[in-house]
């Protein structure tokens, strides 16, 4: 989808969730694993690094060009057998909705506003720091919730490579709409084959 969706948004530079969603409904997502496996139809294609931590990779530098779409599989099926398709893609508005869609159909995508103190997030509730600046936006995987030392959170999978925070994941406050991140929800269901 990085490479291959154009209406997406701008490939490395950064995109619109709906919009990638949308794409899994209308043209359809090929399967593959991670960097540097030959799992499925086409692994991502951008080597691990370093986000706002220092661990096993390299850190991650400037933003490259966004790999080209080659449209061939490197398991030997055709670009059109790899693709699985979405039956529908659709935003979730509200905390218990967002909660009912994660315990129903699984883990939701969210949209949320970056700022400083959050590269250096490690563990507990993130609550950002009114003073921290403001840095951009980031789009993550909210996988389910809970209370920790009495606040309410949301459990969500960053994309930065398990060095970053806590094994890869941090805890948002919930309910309170922190940086965003419940404003922005997006979702969708499989077609069954």
């Amino acid at each position: 989808m990085n490479s291959c969706c154009g209406s997406c948004g701008f490939g490395c530079e950064g995109g619109y969730p709906s919009a990638a969603w949308q794409y899994w409904v209308s043209s359809g997502v090929v399967d593959g694993g991670n960097y540097g496996t030959k799992q499925g139809c086409f692994p991502y294609s951008l080597p691990n690094c370093d986000h706002h931590r220092t661990g096993k990779y390299q850190p991650c530098g400037d933003i490259g060009p966004t790999p080209a779409c080659t449209k061939q599989c490197q398991d030997g099926r055709t670009w059109t057998a790899a693709k699985n398709f979405g039956s529908r893609a659709y935003g979730v508005s509200g905390v218990a909705n967002i909660a009912k869609e994660i315990s129903t159909n699984g883990p939701v995508e969210a949209a949320f506003t970056v700022y400083q103190d959050f590269l250096t997030y490690k563990s507990g509730v993130y609550s950002w720091d009114r003073k921290s600046q403001q840095l951009g936006g980031h789009a993550v995987k909210v996988l389910g919730w809970g209370t920790d030392g009495g606040k309410d959170y949301w459990l969500v999978a960053n994309s930065w490579n398990e060095d970053w925070g806590d094994k890869g994941y941090f805890k948002i406050a919930k309910g309170k709409n922190e940086c965003g991140i419940e404003g922005q929800i997006v979702a969708g269901t499989p077609k069954q084959k």
